[in-house]
């Protein structure tokens, strides 16, 4: 008897072991190291390097950090079977899907997640513990040239594309900069000069941007942009310290015999909003054409919502109407949504349609054109357009953006201060009775 229940002590013993190791296999899932990384997107025959830090153990505790210049972007690890990791982009619908391979590298896609886009993707890999960008420490070759300063950049293309301008700064090999164009700006980028030749590049969510060039003997710059998973453009920049971009106040206007906007679109519940509501009346309205595909859209959004919640008492509404990559009220609920979360809007948002220029000047049809998202409409009390601006430059930008917030300050100031008309003033007086 004695033997029987030490023999069954015995397998009780074992079973416990097995289960504990299955137990602590099951725990012991891979996840990637936390520290430096270096990833590498392939774009047809090229390959755009982007670095990122990732801290966190766990996928409740896991921030991935984009890092481009001083910049940083941060976004939630997922944890994706046994293996993987999912990180989706924060407001972009898109996300870097990634096997952890046995030996802690990572090799997956950046993925579309718009439906009937998914076969849009860039496939990468990443390796821990590297932090250079384009060259091994070691390998540097000294520049030939410092390109510090600011370029007028000429694009090739079939359409006719305005000149860009390059604010670049250089330090040794380590370049940084900028490309500003009249819808945006490129967000900051980050490179390196060898001998020649300099290369940047730049992920921070949305699609991966690279530029490839080369230093000519008369101090001249050619080379190629590429837009990922998009286009690429040959150029040609020379420096030139007065080149400017066309005033952005006055690429968009008003249509001869239009002084007002009028526009109806349904709100992220699905009801009807239109700027001749009780609501607009007698305030100051911002009016802003987004799209939360859009890197310049989301930057310009950064702005404002701090800004609008500071100064709404003031007299001041907005309205952000997106356009988004599908046709869709339901889908834009989502998208919009999590851009309302993400950045605390207090502001309406409407759904406007698809994101198509040409479906802007529709909708919007007392614009002479609509060229670029963002565009900012302000609108006096008596319901007048007063300012239109076409674009955004964000804060990488510097002396641009600077210029930027003063004046969109000055304007919303003076146009405050001026009086309710009369007839919304009495209306208000007797409600208030």
């Amino acid at each position: 008897m004695k033997t029987r229940i030490t023999s069954k002590i015995a397998c009780l013993t074992t079973s416990i072991l097995l289960l504990g190791g299955i137990a602590s296999a099951r725990v012991a899932k891979p996840f990637p190291k936390e520290g430096i990384w270096r990833g590498e997107f392939s774009v047809s025959e090229s390959k755009v390097p982007f670095n990122f830090q990732l801290k966190g153990k766990t996928p409740q505790t896991a921030i991935l950090t984009l890092i481009n210049g001083s910049r940083r972007d941060d976004f939630h690890v997922e944890r994706r079977g046994d293996d993987s990791i999912y990180v989706k982009m924060n407001t972009y619908d898109a996300a870097l899907v990634a096997k952890i391979e046995t030996d802690g590298t990572l090799s997956g896609e950046y993925r579309s997640l718009v439906p009937g886009f998914r076969g849009n993707s860039l496939p990468f890999v990443a390796e821990h513990g590297k932090s250079y960008r384009f060259v091994e420490p070691g390998k540097d070759v000294a520049p030939k040239h410092n390109i510090t300063g600011k370029w007028e950049i000429k694009t090739y293309t079939k359409e006719a594309v305005p000149a860009s301008i390059a604010l670049l700064k250089q330090n040794g090999n380590k370049l940084t900069g900028v490309i500003m164009t009249v819808v945006g700006d490129t967000r900051e980028l980050e490179g390196t000069v060898q001998g020649d030749e300099f290369e940047l590049s730049g992920f921070t969510g949305p699609s991966p941007f690279i530029v490839k060039g080369k230093i000519n003997d008369d101090n001249s710059i050619t080379g190629e942009q590429g837009f990922g998973i998009y286009k690429n453009l040959k150029f040609d920049g020379q420096r030139n310290e007065k080149a400017e971009l066309p005033d952005p106040y006055k690429l968009t206007f008003l249509k001869e015999g239009y002084s007002k906007l009028d526009f109806t679109f349904p709100d992220l519940s699905g009801k009807n909003v239109s700027l001749s509501d009780d609501k607009y009346k007698g305030k100051v309205v911002i009016i802003e054409t987004i799209g939360t595909w859009c890197p310049n859209c989301t930057d310009q959004t950064v702005f404002l919502s701090p800004w609008f919640k500071k100064n709404q008492k003031r007299g001041v509404e907005a309205i952000a109407i997106g356009f988004e990559q599908k046709d869709d009220l339901e889908y834009a609920k989502y998208t919009l949504g999590k851009l309302k979360e993400k950045y605390d809007i207090t502001y309406d948002i409407l759904f406007g349609g698809i994101a198509d220029k040409k479906v802007v000047a529709e909708k919007l049809p007392a614009l002479n054109k609509f060229i670029a998202f963002p565009t900012t409409i302000i609108i006096d009390r008596k319901g007048n357009v007063r300012e239109i601006y076409t674009g955004y430059t964000g804060t990488v930008t510097g002396k641009y953006f600077n210029d930027y917030e003063a004046k969109f300050n000055k304007v919303l100031d003076e146009l405050i201060a001026e009086p309710v008309p009369e007839k919304l003033a009495s209306t208000e007086t007797l409600k208030s009775k």
